[in-house]
This record gives structure tokens, C-alpha cells and sequence, in this order.
């Protein structure tokens, strides 16, 4: 970490825009948060905190939260989109000429459909040219906003930007990696989502330390499976974005996807569950479009499967359940072959 400081603005004023936005003032980087509903900033100007989405966390008295876009952007060298991805483009659309020449960092976990696109592919069409990197792993919110020790990755084949995202975020409580596979770290962070909404279910369902462990494990060889077919580098997923964010999400009360499929585990519909929540589940998006692409693109997703014919199929759980655990039983670390065939080079032992 440097000394450099450069000034920061973050576009949403979520749980984790809230929290990114906090984070940077307190390591004294100038910061703005900009938000579209002006009602809601006077309130988190007033009181201090945001206290829709994260009661009882004080805010940095140094940090600017605005509803006027262009002067949010005018001198941020580096924006953080922490925008829900179904507002993700729609958004760019509106602001694309702001943000031209600056670094723009993702932290949105979602795909677009047509196209299956991540969030960083939205802003190359919709700000060509731009710096681009996104920014994953475990990162809870609220245990970030409190100081909680973690770590996170930001991922881009441009070594500058990361470079200045780590002088920015990292800080005695935060430590920030870097990695260059920007479409598995972000492929990652989408993909987690939607086994944490099973493992929601599993855990209000009262099953066993075992069957946790085993849903979890299976869906990191599930997602990474995937994630290789569709070109990212396997060792991406035992790293912070895959693993580490996986186990997080799987096992977090505080996740929201965790508590989408919780409240399904309990018998509440997928509407009641959502609507219960308050904020963006972005696995149940997800959960679609990764049926369909997986089907499409005739990968193996058993997990991805039974999941998606439990909530939009309405198949009964036990059956779904029965045929998973009737399956072929095949190899357990399919990787393993893979990596034989493809020695490690000097720069990655």
C-alpha cells in the first residue's frame, strides 16, 4: 500500500455500496456515494447511518453522499459500481459519458440475459475504452462495515488499476489480492449465489453437518466445472473469489441469498420470501439463466438442476433429493486430471 489517495466515488447506496463508500473515507481517501433517491440521502446525512440497509453502523463524517451525479463524478479518478444488476446497464446508459477515462470497478454479482454477460462486459459496451476491473470474495457487508478482519479480490488484466484499488481499500482490516482472471473471479461471485440459496433450504430443512459439507463441496466442483468451460482458470476457485466466497454464502446467516432460500426451506413462496427480505437476492436471478446456459452448453449441473425445479418447476423436494442422491456416482476432483496434463509453469509455482 502507498500513500496515494485518489479521489473515489461509489454509485449505490446499498448494504455494500454503503459499506465500500464508509470503508474509503475512514482510510481517508476523498469519497462521495452517490444515491438516486434524494429522501433517503438526507436521511443518511442526518442520522449518520444508512438505516435501511445498515442500522447501527456510524458513517465516516468525512464521506459526501449526493444525488447529483455529475458532481459525484466530476473528480473521481476510480468508481465502484455497487449497483443491483437488474439496473446495472440501464444506469450506464444514463451516466456512460461521466465516466469516461476513469477506473470502474464492478461489485455487482449477477448476468444479464440475452447474452450471458457479466457486469464488467456491460460497462466495455457501454463505456468503451474504460478501465476495467471487479472486485469479489467472503465480503459480508455488515462485517466489513464493522471491522471485521477479511479479504477480498480485485481482479483486471490492467496491473495499474489494481494496483490502486489495493492502495485504496486495503487497510488494517481489510486485505485485497489480486488476480488478473477478471471473468472467473466475477464468474464466481455470480455463481455462489445460487447454491447459497440451497444451502438456505438445507439448513431450515435440519439436515446434518455432512449433507452441508457435501452440498458445499459438490457446488464448488459444480460451479468450477462450469466456470472452466466457459474459460476461466480453475485455480481462480480455490482462491478467495470461489472457495472463500462460497463458504461464506453457504453458511452465513447474513447472506441474503442464504435467507431467500431459508425462508423456502420453511415453506414460504418464492414471492413471500423475496418480498420478506427487502433487498436484491441476486441468486434467484442467476438461478435461471445458469439453467438455461448449462443446458444450452451441455454441462453437467445436477445441483443447478433440482434447485431450479424445486422453486420454478414446483417439484417436491424429496423427489428432487431422491434422484440427486440415486446419480451416477463419478469422480471427485475432476480437476485433478486436468492439472496432470497441464504442468505448472515457473511464474505459477
Amino acid at each position: 500500500m502507498t500513500d496515494l489517495k485518489v479521489p473515489v466515488t461509489v454509485l449505490g447506496g446499498g448494504s455494500f455500496g454503503t459499506t465500500l463508500a464508509n470503508l474509503l473515507a475512514t482510510n481517508g481517501v476523498p469519497t462521495m456515494l452517490w444515491l438516486r433517491n434524494e429522501e433517503q440521502a438526507a436521511d443518511m446525512r442526518r442520522l449518520g447511518e444508512n438505516s435501511r440497509y445498515l442500522p447501527g453502523i456510524e458513517l465516516d463524517s468525512r464521506l459526501t453522499i449526493t444525488t447529483d451525479v455529475a458532481a459525484a463524478l466530476k473528480s473521481a479518478e476510480l468508481v465502484f459500481l455497487a449497483i443491483p444488476s437488474s439496473a446495472f446497464r440501464s444506469v450506464l446508459q444514463q451516466i456512460g459519458p461521466g465516466l469516461a477515462g476513469k477506473g470502474l470497478i464492478s461489485t455487482t454479482k449477477g448476468i444479464e440475459q440475452p447474452g450471458f454477460l457479466m457486469m464488467s462486459q456491460i460497462i466495455e459496451q457501454e463505456v468503451p475504452g474504460a478501465r476495467v476491473a471487479v472486485l469479489s470474495g467472503p465480503n459480508l457487508a455488515r462485517e466489513i462495515a464493522a471491522g471485521a478482519l477479511t479479504a477480498t479480490v480485485v481482479a483486471s488484466d490492467d496491473n495499474v488499476l489494481n494496483t490502486q484499488v489495493q492502495d485504496v481499500l486495503g487497510c488494517q482490516s481489510l486485505r485485497v489480492y489480486a488476480s488478473q482472471d477478471r471473468y472467473g473471479v466475477e464468474l464466481g461471485g455470480a455463481l455462489k449465489n445460487v447454491y447459497a440459496i440451497m444451502s438456505g433450504m438445507a439448513a431450515a430443512m435440519g439436515v446434518g453437518e455432512n449433507t452441508k459439507s457435501m452440498l458445499i463441496t459438490r457446488a464448488l466442483a459444480e460451479m468450477t466445472r462450469f466456470a472452466v468451460h466457459m474459460g476461466a482458470n480453475p485455480m481462480t476457485f480455490l482462491g478467495l473469489a470461489g472457495v472463500g466466497d462460497l463458504i461464506v454464502t453457504c453458511t452465513s446467516p447474513m447472506s441474503r441469498n442464504y435467507q431467500v432460500g431459508h425462508a423456502l426451506g420453511k415453506g414460504q413462496t418464492l414471492e413471500e420470501s423475496i418480498a420478506r427480505l427487502g433487498q436484491v437476492a441476486e441468486g434467484v436471478n442467476t438461478l435461471k439463466v445458469l439453467r438455461q446456459k448449462s443446458e444450452e452448453e451441455g454441462i453437467y449441473m445436477p445441483l443447478v438442476a433440482g434447485l431450479h425445479a424445486i422453486i420454478f418447476e414446483q417439484q417436491p423436494s424429496a423427489d428432487v433429493i431422491g434422484r440427486l442422491m440415486s446419480a451416477e456416482q463419478k469422480h471427485d476432483v475432476e480437476f485433478s486430471a486436468f492439472m496432470a496434463r497441464t504442468p505448472l509453469n515457473k511464474e505459477q509455482k
